[in-house]
């Protein structure tokens, strides 16, 4: 049995960090429409503040999740044709880290504005929520964790 303290086999391993850092932009994107939503019942500025930092902080952490899941095929697969749950969890894996780049782009780009166009984008925000709920289940489905029964 390996090490599981091991950083070699921790950081070489050919799938393991799309594993790890999947984790990332979903709780930052899940916790930023959180504190989007309480912003928009309390209207406290500093909550708003938050769900920004919490949405950029997403789509920072989603280029790298979904080079790692491409990379994670191009090693494990080693660049099969993909079929079944495993190509929708691509493309889904794809749309939502492109969904959260562009709820992060809307939040910056109207951060000063207040009423429709935050309703807009606040509606965006839980679509993408939707997404990214539909990506992780199949992602559990793929590594065993959920099982389709």
């Amino acid at each position: 049995m390996a090490n599981p303290f091991d950083l070699r086999s921790i950081v070489l391993a050919r799938h393991a960090q799309h594993v790890v850092l999947v984790h990332f932009p979903i709780a930052l994107f899940l916790s930023g429409v959180g504190f989007d939503v309480a912003a928009r019942i309390t209207r406290r500025a500093a909550l708003a503040a938050a769900a920004q930092c919490n949405i950029a902080g997403a789509a920072l952490f989603a280029l790298p999740t979904v080079a790692t899941g491409l990379l994670a095929w191009q090693w494990q697969l080693e660049g099969q044709k993909l079929k079944g749950t495993l190509l929708l969890h691509l493309v889904l894996g794809a749309v939502s880290g492109l969904l959260i780049c562009i709820a992060a782009w809307l939040r910056w780009r109207n951060r000063k504005r207040i009423g429709h166009a935050l309703a807009a984008i606040t509606v965006f925000e839980f679509v993408t929520v939707i997404v990214i709920a539909l990506t992780a289940h199949l992602g559990g489905v793929l590594s065993g964790v959920t099982s389709l029964e």
